[in-house]
């Protein structure tokens, strides 16, 4: 008799645990997961982009040289990179941040938090992102430029897990991270444009302008991807550089770190330079963020339908 009364109470504390385990993840688990759909459709023009700063053209000419010389796979190559680092980066800013937020929330009494605190806690999450996911970004820079090197220098990797294995193997477990610094840097001006603009930007469009959900999302959406092109891009192009550079015959690379490559590109082509590419930067950054808030917004409202 004692069993059976022990056990539902057992399977009441069991399933406690498992929704309280839920509760934790869940956040992160939502965020790598519209990551990585807005991914999938976002690649070819990411492609583009990262041709385009490692300059060969303009966005029409690199269009068409790669369906002309690669094909169409040409602009999913990295695409298992691309994935990678949204199940990593993604997964661990968006949730950081939806974390973060709800405890600061909590200490504020419920009442919404002031721009400066959001800034403050996108700029966190960014961080933690960009530690997280850089193996798989250096990952996806490498074979994304792999094939505007000459065919001696090329590596060939077949795909993200062959790179990390690659560059563990032959350049040690630290070249996982290496550029590391600029990556941490643009991923927290990203984040903080991108983060705090949408939780305050959600704020104006429902609780100031009473508009619907649908207006609600897409407005906050556009204009986080706004900010987070707006805040990013020199620190992108900075990052860029520094993953993709070659040492010259004597093994020396043509940057030191970040701050020379900056001083070195503002030298030669002045502050515009740091915004080269950045109509298509805009393109792909702006609607990458839009499906991003849009597939977690769809995310949210299943789990809500089907009690989860």
């Amino acid at each position: 008799m004692a069993d059976a009364k022990q056990q539902p109470q057992q399977t009441a504390a069991a399933a406690a645990a498992t929704t309280g385990v839920w509760k934790t993840v869940k956040p992160f688990v939502n965020g790598g997961a519209s990551g990585m759909l807005a991914t999938c459709v976002i690649q070819p023009i990411d492609m583009v982009k990262v041709r385009i700063q490692l300059g060969e053209g303009s966005a029409g000419q690199v269009t068409r040289n790669m369906l002309a010389n690669e094909g169409v796979r040409s602009f999913y190559k990295g695409l298992s990179a691309g994935l990678l680092r949204q199940a990593t980066y993604t997964t661990a800013r968006l949730g950081s941040f939806r974390v973060l937020t709800n405890k600061a929330v909590e200490k504020n009494e419920g009442k919404p938090l002031p721009l400066i605190q959001k800034a403050f806690i996108g700029l966190t999450a960014g961080a933690i992102g960009a530690c997280v996911g850089s193996p798989a970004d250096l990952a996806l820079i490498r074979m994304q430029a792999d094939s505007t090197l000459p065919a001696a220098q090329r590596r060939n990797y077949k795909n993200a897990f062959h790179a990390l294995y690659r560059i563990t193997a032959d350049e040690g477990v630290l070249a996982l991270w290496k550029g590391a610094g600029p990556t941490v840097v643009r991923a927290m001006a990203l984040n903080m444009g991108m983060l705090a603009s949408y939780d305050q930007s959600v704020e104006l469009f429902r609780d100031k302008l009473g508009a619907g959900e649908i207006s609600t999302v897409v407005g906050a959406s556009a204009i986080s991807g706004f900010f987070a092109s707006a805040c990013s891009l020199p620190f992108d192009y900075v990052k860029t550089q520094i993953q993709k550079m070659q040492p010259d015959a004597n093994g020396k690379y043509p940057y030191t770190g970040s701050l020379d490559c900056a001083m070195k590109t503002f030298k030669s082509g002045g502050p515009f330079k740091f915004y080269t590419g950045f109509p298509v930067y805009c393109v792909r950054i702006a609607p990458h963020v839009m499906m991003t808030w849009i597939f977690l917004n769809q995310i949210q409202k299943l789990e809500k339908k089907i009690g989860i």
